[in-house]
């Protein structure tokens, strides 16, 4: 079955699914198709901040379709190599609050209708 995906890095999100029997280093391929990064310099955590195991299934993560819908994507942070050889530390940037609504646009007491005395 299918689990969906939000990879974040930085301010960077992909948005991505995979069969929950796929290997992390199978997401990784994916992941470098878009990003041209190989598997070897990507590094990927958990909702747990745990490094996950090229060798291990998603599935082991607890990556399934119950906990990894399309309309609630798992987070799975995304590190990568530096020139220098070291992973770079991973790096959340926190999603910007929306914008107050307009007084117009708000739920008014009354729902716009008239109220009966």
């Amino acid at each position: 079955m299918d689990v969906f995906f939000m990879i974040r890095r930085k301010k960077l999100t992909i948005f991505t699914d995979a069969k929950d029997t796929a290997t992390v280093l199978e997401l990784k391929k994916m992941i470098e198709g878009i990003l041209k990064v190989t598997p070897a310099n990507q590094m990927l955590f958990n909702k747990d901040n745990q490094v996950m195991e090229d060798d291990k299934t998603l599935n082991e993560y607890g990556l399934t379709p119950a906990t990894a819908k399309a309309q609630s994507p798992s987070p799975i942070g995304l590190a990568l190599r530096k020139e220098n050889g070291e992973f770079e530390k991973l790096d959340l940037t926190p999603f910007s609050a929306p914008p107050d609504l307009p007084d117009v646009m708000k739920s008014q007491e009354s729902n716009g209708q008239e109220q009966v005395a």
